[in-house]
């Protein structure tokens, strides 16, 4: 029997996408057969809070402790997040396709 993920989204209140991305990472969770009442939402107040936790925007999803999309050299604060889709484009929310098989990926006990 698979182990469900730890699945956390931290957010700042002045994103306006975070409320969005909830509802996606639920949507995505429940399609997997997962519980989206599990899903920890955090809200991050404080520059030192994003220091500690590593917060480096709004959204942030994590899926046991691994950010769906590294951030690479982005510094941490209270600032909104930015996204890459599979096409190239940028985004508020994350490639639903990305954190799907993110999550599937998890629950089949790949390494990410």
């Amino acid at each position: 029997m698979a182990v469900s993920p730890r699945v956390e989204l931290f957010w700042w209140s002045g994103c306006p996408s975070w409320r969005r991305a909830v509802e996606l990472v639920r949507e995505e969770m429940a399609a997997l057969g997962l519980d989206p009442a599990m899903l920890d939402v955090r809200e991050v107040t404080s520059q030192a809070e994003a220091d500690r936790e590593g917060f480096v925007g709004s959204p942030t999803i994590r899926i046991d402790g691994r950010d769906l999309q590294r951030p690479e050299g982005e510094p941490t604060g209270l600032t909104c997040r930015i996204y890459r889709l599979r096409d190239g484009r940028v985004s508020s929310l994350p490639d639903r396709a990305d954190l799907r098989d993110a999550l599937a990926a998890d629950l089949e006990g790949e390494p990410q």
